[in-house]
């Protein structure tokens, strides 16, 4: 699906925000892209659109929980398919999330740095077509 296409249907928007465009498309033409925008300036779309322009799951590691929840519900309410694993969380639920983001059912998986380092997600992390 073209990008502008993606943004209509899961944002709403007619037109990118100053240098979203240029971002999106160095990440789809595969280029190491470091994007540094001020507080709301729409990063999060800068990552989002291309994401679900490609197959595979799209792997968020952020220090931040509230933030990971946020996002996860902001991706849900538009019909995406998103999670997140983060402390407090139960060994059982940690275990479904895995399982779905290792059988495709998830698009947007967010996790902390340090889940990371764990073996069991390190592990599991090969299995994911990230």
């Amino acid at each position: 699906m073209e990008i502008r296409n993606i943004l209509v249907k899961y944002w709403g928007y007619s037109s990118f925000r100053p240098l979203q465009e240029d971002i999106i498309r160095s990440v789809l033409e595969g280029s190491d892209t470091l994007a540094l925008l001020p507080t709301g300036g729409g990063k999060s779309i800068c990552y989002q659109v291309p994401a679900l322009a490609m197959e595979g799951l799209c792997l968020v590691i952020s220090p931040l929980i509230a933030l990971m929840k946020d996002q996860v519900e902001n991706l849900k309410r538009r019909g995406i398919s998103a999670a997140a694993i983060h402390s407090g969380m139960h060994a059982r639920e940690i275990d479904l999330v895995i399982n779905n983001s290792v059988y495709g059912s998830l698009k947007f998986l967010y996790v902390s740095p340090e889940r990371l380092a764990t073996d069991t997600f390190r592990m599991n992390l090969r299995k994911m077509n990230v």
